[in-house]
């Protein structure tokens, strides 16, 4: 039996067990393990994989990872999130819509400081359903809002799926950071105009709110936005003039959330005891899934099955704008079952050298391109991971209304992804000018 079988049946196996509802990690792992030792033996296979799990979990390039999730949990436990929402509502709820609006701006926001989508979800969906409920919203439309701007909060830098993308391809993270400002402005301005084109058409389903005073913006500004803007601008903005790397941005961000916090008294010991506890958490869980796709990769690798799907790609002549459309077509069926952190784990290795060395897109281009097909598929049924927080901070909310909802918002990221695939250059101008 030739490589390329033993890889198609490796990914039959994997499709499988996946559906067995196993955990990815662990299939990844003994898919890896198993199909490069019937093409290479068990021998090299346990040698050479055991050598490349230790080579990344021993990664220095690894602790950017969990310098950014620790600035993003001191910023949760801090309530970062409730200033920045108030904020944002008192500078764009009077608009039709406009508390629906506002939420889209405090997951950008947020996101900026904290980079995970589901904890994105969790705190301003804790803090702006129920304002949205009070004033009268649908359901639908507050809950689908929240799930799509969750997404926000891995787009915009620190994204922990531009991180986890740099390290797969050996990009830079820091260019891959710049490109996703753009792309998060982009998106987030998308939902904006979703939300109040509806809010247009249908009042009732979005009821206008009470417009601020330029005091009552002004004193919010203070309480919130100001602390962000500073949090970002050390840690981001160093980091794309060369002040320091990736990991030192990190580092010098969750000191910065952490100092501001505690100057202000928004942050206690227990707060902090938490945010370390979550931190080590979820640098578990992130480590163990690059380890297990670290042997995935090495069974593709042997098995050719890459150059297969390359080769046949290639035998139907298309362009690479059609090529780039199939990939996101592919990306998109795959992002209705696995979330958006594996799939970028599983579907990196094989779609990279595709579009990349065949069609010759950008590999920045590329990683922001898959992190917004990935993130869609945080709110796609069946299993979108945003739409399943957003139902348990919304108890009283059925599934099905926040799918009703989402749709609206998935035809923006479809308008995104169209608007950069025409128009490389929107992404690639801030990090091909600034580093």
């Amino acid at each position: 039996m030739t490589p390329i079988m033993i890889g198609i049946i490796g990914i039959v196996v994997l499709l499988v067990l996946l559906v067995s509802g196993m955990p990815i990690a662990a299939t990844m792992a003994v898919v890896g393990i198993v199909f490069f030792g019937l093409i290479s033996g068990f021998g090299k296979a346990l040698s050479l994989i055991s050598m490349d799990l230790f080579a990344n979990i021993n990664s220095y390039t690894l602790s950017v990872i969990s310098m950014f999730t620790l600035m993003g949990f001191f910023a949760l436990h801090a309530g970062i999130g409730t200033q920045l929402y108030n904020f944002v509502d008192k500078c764009l709820g009077h608009l039709p819509g406009g508390m629906a609006i506002a939420s889209e701006g405090a997951c950008a926001l947020f996101g900026a400081v904290c980079g995970s989508g589901t904890a994105t979800v969790s705190t301003i969906g804790s803090i702006a359903l129920p304002e949205m409920k009070r004033y009268g919203y649908s359901d639908s439309l507050s809950t689908a809002a929240i799930a799509a701007g969750g997404g926000l909060g891995l787009l915009i830098p620190p994204s922990m799926t531009a991180i986890v993308y740099g390290l797969l391809t050996e990009q830079s993270i820091g260019k891959l950071f710049m490109a996703g400002i753009m792309a998060g402005v982009i998106l987030m301005l998308f939902f904006m105009i979703a939300i109040y084109i509806m809010a247009k058409r249908k009042p009732d389903m979005a009821p206008t709110g009470v417009k601020s005073t330029w005091k009552q913006r002004w004193e919010a500004m203070g309480s919130g936005l100001l602390e962000v803007v500073i949090i970002f601008a050390v840690s981001i903005g160093g980091l794309s003039v060369g002040w320091f790397t990736p990991t030192e941005g990190g580092a010098i961000g969750a000191f910065a959330v952490l100092a501001v916090c505690l100057i202000r008294r928004k942050i206690a010991w227990k707060g902090i005891l938490a945010a370390l506890t979550d931190t080590a958490k979820t640098i578990g869980m992130v480590v163990f899934l690059i380890a297990c796709a670290t042997a995935f990769s090495r069974f593709l690798a042997v098995s050719r099955i890459s150059s297969a799907i390359a080769d046949g790609l290639a035998g139907l002549d298309l362009t690479p704008t059609a090529l780039m459309i199939v990939v996101v077509l592919i990306y998109l069926v795959f992002g209705c079952f696995v979330d958006s952190l594996p799939l970028i784990m599983l579907t990196v290795p094989i779609f990279y050298p595709i579009v990349v060395d065949m069609a010759g897109y950008d590999p920045i281009w590329f990683g922001v391109i898959i992190t917004i097909v990935a993130i869609m598929g945080t709110i796609t049924p069946p299993v979108g991971i945003n739409a399943y927080v957003v139902k348990s901070v919304a108890r009283d909310v059925s599934l099905q209304t926040v799918f009703k909802g989402v749709w609206p918002f998935i035809g923006c990221q479809l308008a995104s992804i169209a608007l950069f695939i025409a128009a490389p250059e929107l992404l690639l101008f801030i990090p091909n000018h600034m580093m």
